[in-house]
């Protein structure tokens, strides 16, 4: 995936085949970040508050998630004819679609043991978590392209 243009309200890339596959297959597996994993506090308990943070989350996750079921139907038909395609994004899409890969690179990596470094991610690997290595270096990057694109290509 590549920036061709980058406008105020558009950014547009050229996407493979391949890639647009990838990108929808990573997508999936949103959301990956555990419910219990956001804590409003971790020194109080406070279990009314906790339970209003989580029911927020959990109906953000579900917009998100409706989000990324449309904008992929919308876009089904990109490169089918081509092996390239053209992606064109608004600044809200940019902003959900970071959102939605970062819950998946961070929930990979905390299925992976939370790794801090290559080779504590390689002691991680096996047959359970191999996809959670992909899906996390998959994410990340597309989440790079974006951020890039969103800063001027640098």
């Amino acid at each position: 995936m590549k920036l061709l243009k980058a406008g105020a309200q558009r950014l547009t890339f050229t996407i493979s085949r391949q890639e647009k596959q990838l990108l929808f297959r990573v997508l999936e597996f949103y959301p990956l970040i555990p419910e219990t994993h956001h804590r409003l506090s971790r020194t109080e308990d406070r279990p009314e508050d906790q339970k209003l943070l989580e029911e927020a989350l959990a109906h953000q996750r579900a917009q998100l998630k409706q989000q990324v079921a449309a904008w992929k139907q919308a876009r089904a038909g990109l490169c089918r004819k081509n092996t390239h395609g053209r992606l064109a994004l608004k600044p809200a899409e940019v902003n959900w679609l970071l959102q939605v890969l970062n819950d998946i690179r961070v929930g990979s990596w905390l299925a992976l043991g939370s790794p801090d470094g290559p080779a504590e991610i390689i002691a991680a690997l096996n047959e359970q978590t191999a996809r959670h290595f992909w899906l996390m270096e998959a994410a990340g990057g597309f989440q790079t392209v974006l951020l890039m694109a969103t800063n001027g290509g640098e």
